[in-house]
């Protein structure tokens, strides 16, 4: 998973946000009511970047509530991310054991990786074309794995949006084989293994798989793509 270093770049839309702020609903696509966006919404009328380090910002906005109030609402600030379900021409999933630092355990899942900025237009406009680049790349950095079939989006989801602006694109990657060595960032500990599809469904649904990325994936798989 590549991360960002604490540069320059993510402050430039700065400006954008406070002025966008109560527009930010207008094209959310997920079937929420105009009316209920023009009830619920906030309005931002400043954004500034509290905390910066590599992989995200803390950005604080001040925001003005619908019955005029107003405080400060603090969040995660971050590139949105590609996740990938990688298929073997033999029908197993590649998926990664990596030590997460946060939860103090090894997580087993599936490859994922940070959106950058050659990738896309933005690191937050990214199209398809784009992503599949980022899911290539990370798929081949973390496992060594090309997909050999190419890309199909499976969904997009926000998993977190009451602490972070986070986006994760889930990709399914058919017919993977190993093609060149990994790539790894210094700061991460991965090992590689290949496994039968059932078993990693039975994980997640008998909860012994907490990854959520990996849940999401193999659960939309299972109820649109099997």
């Amino acid at each position: 998973m590549t991360e960002r270093g604490p540069d320059a770049d993510r402050s430039e839309n700065e400006t954008d946000r406070s002025e966008n702020g109560a527009d930010r609903g207008e094209n959310r696509g997920d079937g929420t009511d105009r009316d209920a966006v023009d009830t619920l919404a906030w309005e931002t009328v400043g954004t500034r970047i509290d905390y910066t380090c590599p992989g995200f910002d803390v950005r604080a906005d001040d925001v003005r509530f619908p019955d005029g109030t107003t405080d400060e609402y603090h969040y995660v600030d971050e590139s949105p991310a590609v996740v990938v379900l990688p298929f073997t021409p033999a029908g197993d999933v590649v998926v990664i054991d990596e030590w997460r630092q946060a939860v103090d355990r090894v997580n087993h899942g599936l490859p994922a990786g940070t959106v950058e900025p050659d990738d896309a237009d933005g690191p937050k406009a990214a199209g398809t074309n784009d992503l599949e680049t980022a899911a290539a790349r990370e798929l081949a950095e973390e496992t060594g794995y090309a997909a050999q079939g190419g890309f199909e989006h499976l969904i997009t989801v926000e998993p977190t949006n009451g602490i972070t602006d986070s986006v994760h694109h889930h990709f399914l990657a058919r017919d993977c084989e190993p093609t060149a060595e990994r790539d790894l960032d210094h700061n991460e500990s991965i090992a590689v293994d290949v496994v039968d599809y059932d078993d990693l469904l039975a994980a997640v649904v008998d909860g012994n798989c907490r990854d959520g990325r990996t849940v999401t994936a193999v659960l939309q798989y299972e109820l649109t793509r099997r």
